[in-house]
């Protein structure tokens, strides 16, 4: 994944403390203009479980201690600690692996060609993901072209009438 070298410093320093806490570093992202930024960080269980408001709560403490110690934003920024969510992001290859079979939003740094992609995770290893696109098509895409992917939940307002 392509993260800003402020981003991937972010990531690094949490991951470092994450394991000892229990908690999974999901994404880091950098947003806002310069005179306002915001830090977003997004965490999860160890195991892959979600937190609660109040488990996000305990775990905000030391992500804040972590990131100003790095003192990554010159002046005053926001701190948001959330949970991954139903759109979630995926980083790492491990990330794919786990969620082989479901559908994603892919943005690539290709500069030619095609940048964005919608289709099915069908596998991933170290070094890629193959997405199955509409139509069946396939397409195999190096880790280091990935932008950004998200998991595209599917929400099911209608649900299962009692006796059917």
């Amino acid at each position: 994944m392509v993260k800003s070298p402020t981003e991937q410093r972010i990531i690094d320093a949490l991951e470092e403390l994450a394991a000892e806490h229990g908690v999974d570093i999901v994404d880091v992202e950098l947003t806002g203009a310069t005179k306002a930024p915001c830090v977003r960080v997004r965490i999860e269980g160890a195991d892959g479980s979600a937190f609660t408001l109040d488990q996000i709560t305990a775990e905000t403490g030391w992500v804040s201690d972590a990131i100003e110690a790095l003192d990554p934003v010159s002046g005053s920024y926001t701190l948001e600690v959330s949970s991954a969510g139903m759109a979630r992001p995926l980083r790492r290859p491990r990330d794919f692996a786990r969620f082989v079979g479901e559908d994603v939003e892919l943005t690539t740094t290709a500069t030619e060609g095609r940048r964005r992609y919608k289709g099915r995770i069908e596998s991933a290893d170290d070094a890629a993901v193959t997405l199955v696109l509409e139509g069946d098509e396939q397409v195999t895409i190096s880790f280091d072209e990935v932008k950004k992917c998200t998991l595209k939940p599917v929400y099911d307002f209608k649900g299962k009438k009692e006796g059917k």
